[in-house]
């Protein structure tokens, strides 16, 4: 039976967990959920993922909601391309560890509050904030010269070999990328971000996710 992954093809926290599916080529199900008819809301959704979001998975019967905590579980369980550091390596796993809390603290706020404002209002309608999105995009231009100081000194953010922290990255910058706010892709300001981002963003596992998400 394949791990069944309730969420949206176009759903930048779900793209987070199909990458690392597809990195680790394990069979699974996408089960569309009826993001603004309210299911998220109804009884049998929130005993799978009580704060009413998405994705959760259900493999074999173990249910799992948080996408970072999906991620790390798939890339611990199936064989195919390591994600997660030899966990008997303590400065490795504190490396990776390291990154990851950069994601989440230094980008994901920035990239997720430009997504928001400037893709998810616009799928329902909405005006997005510009003034919100010049800030976003202010913090974030500061935030990513901490990242050109990492990656000016090795390939991924965790070290020489990709994580699920670079993962992490692809959703959100993908969509600030197509809605406009390029700051990942200025290699003229950044060179290791721009060379990093083209690396993880080329990658044949993103490339499905995108055309799943297209062909959706």
């Amino acid at each position: 039976m394949p791990l069944k992954v309730h969420g949206l093809a176009q759903s930048s926290s779900t793209q987070r967990v199909l990458v690392v599916l597809k990195e680790k080529n394990v069979p699974y199900e996408l089960v569309p959920v009826d993001f603004f008819g309210g299911e998220l809301k109804s009884p049998a959704s929130l005993a799978k993922s009580p704060f009413g979001q998405i994705p959760y998975i259900d493999d074999d019967g173990f249910v799992l909601y948080e996408s970072l905590a999906i991620c790390k579980y798939i890339a611990a369980k199936y064989a195919g391309t390591p994600l997660l550091p030899d966990q008997s390596d303590v400065k490795a796993v504190a490396l990776f560890e390291e990154a990851c809390s950069v994601e989440e603290s230094n980008f994901h706020p920035f990239a997720t509050g430009i997504v928001i404002e400037k893709y998810g209002k616009a799928l329902r309608g909405l005006e997005p904030n510009d003034k919100l999105v010049e800030e976003y995009v202010f913090k974030l231009d500061e935030k990513l010269d901490g990242y050109e100081a990492i990656l000016k000194r090795q390939r991924f953010l965790a070290g020489d070999h990709v994580t699920l922290a670079d993962l992490a990255h692809l959703p959100s910058g993908q969509i600030m990328g197509d809605v406009g706010v390029k700051l990942l892709e200025d290699a003229h300001k950044r060179p290791n971000v721009s060379r990093w981002w083209k690396e993880i963003s080329s990658l044949p596992s993103w490339l499905a996710v995108i055309a799943d998400a297209k062909a959706a």
